[in-house]
């Protein structure tokens, strides 16, 4: 069963599931964990009792309390754009078949070189072996702890699409205060975080999105929202210091058309361009065209990192940034939270609620 949570930060759950659970003393040797064995649609993900993953000296086991889903792990599960198999995502099946990216939880163990965190901690961050399961390893270095004041939901929503986001308004746009800024997507798991970081920054934010996600889009702060089925945002009539583009498929054209002179283009992703290469069509061609045009056009590499982590951390507890949950889901009901990613139809992101071992 759907549980819609419609979280911005006012509505928070208060029930048990949000205290911090004890760790677990005696673990199993086996773990509820969903699994895909191929690439393929939402139907190759299957539930499974697996092994434990086995940490390295640089990792700790986290008791995964709740996991977030985004379009990074469809990408993951579809294969596709086939240049990610390219990249050494697996070829012809997943390098790794637990999916999952973004976890929160508590430290069950700790590797021997590890001296961030301690058995006990609640995290929050990046998973290596997969989080849509029981237990999850995850590298030192891409975990944080998770702010004291969040849900388990609200902080497994955060990892890579708030560290996407602050790299993208601060590292590459290098956004200024009292600049113009058009995030467009901004509705979604990375937008919602642009628009609430270039708001912290002091920027003039103008966000892009559906017209069923006008309301979500101001109540995070920006200054101005536009309906991208009716509002021609890209005529050029207004020109902007930064565009953030966040999922979008407009040409390079376009963009530049409502970019400001000597303004900056940050391509952050693409849902579209076909198979091949996909949305990241766009963004190997801006930086090639860059050194030729007055504008700054660039794409965004985002890397996974604890610094970007607890700058996040802290924006969220100085109440300058709150995760936007659109609704969770039980493990073993991935599938369908997929199929709901897939309608389009997703405020933020969604969460995976995964309840311990038995």
């Amino acid at each position: 069963m759907k549980a819609t949570t419609s979280s911005t930060g006012q509505d928070r759950a208060t029930d048990a599931s949000d205290a911090t659970p004890e760790p677990t003393t005696t673990r199993p040797q086996t773990m509820r964990a969903i699994v895909a064995r191929t690439y393929g649609d939402a139907d190759v993900l299957q539930a499974n009792e697996i092994d434990l993953p086995t940490i390295a000296d640089d990792e700790v086991l986290v008791q995964v309390h709740a996991a977030g889903l985004d379009r990074g792990t469809w990408h993951l599960m579809t294969g596709r754009p086939y240049l990610m198999r390219i990249l050494g995502f697996g070829f012809r099946a997943p390098k790794n078949p637990v999916p999952g990216l973004d976890v929160a939880g508590t430290v069950v163990a700790v590797g021997a070189s590890v001296t961030r965190f301690a058995i006990g901690d609640t995290v929050f961050g990046i998973a290596a072996s997969g989080s849509f399961a029981e237990y999850a390893a995850a590298r030192e270095d891409k975990l944080a702890h998770k702010p004291a004041g969040l849900t388990f939901d609200e902080a497994a929503v955060m990892g890579v699409s708030a560290i996407t986001a602050m790299q993208a308004v601060r590292d590459t746009a290098r956004l200024d205060a009292g600049q113009r800024v058009l995030v467009i997507g901004a509705s979604g798991g990375v937008g919602t975080y642009a628009v609430q970081i270039a708001k912290a920054a002091g920027a003039h934010v103008t966000g892009v999105c559906s017209t069923a996600k006008l309301d979500l889009v101001r109540s995070i702060g920006a200054d101005h929202v536009l309906d991208y089925t009716r509002d021609a945002y890209l005529d050029g009539a207004t020109h902007y210091d930064v565009i953030i583009d966040i999922g979008g498929n407009s040409s390079l054209s376009s963009l530049r058309r409502a970019l400001a002179p000597r303004g900056t283009l940050v391509i952050v992703g693409g849902e579209e361009g076909g198979q091949v290469t996909g949305g990241f069509g766009r963004s190997l061609r801006a930086p090639l065209l860059s050194p030729f045009v007055s504008q700054r056009l660039t794409m965004l590499a985002s890397k996974e990192r604890c610094s970007s982590l607890e700058e996040v951390a802290e924006l969220v507890e100085t109440g300058h940034l709150t995760p936007v949950v659109d609704s969770t889901y039980p493990l073993h009901e991935v599938p369908a939270a997929m199929h709901h990613l897939e309608a389009g139809d997703v405020r933020g992101k969604v969460a995976i609620v995964v309840s311990g071992p038995r």
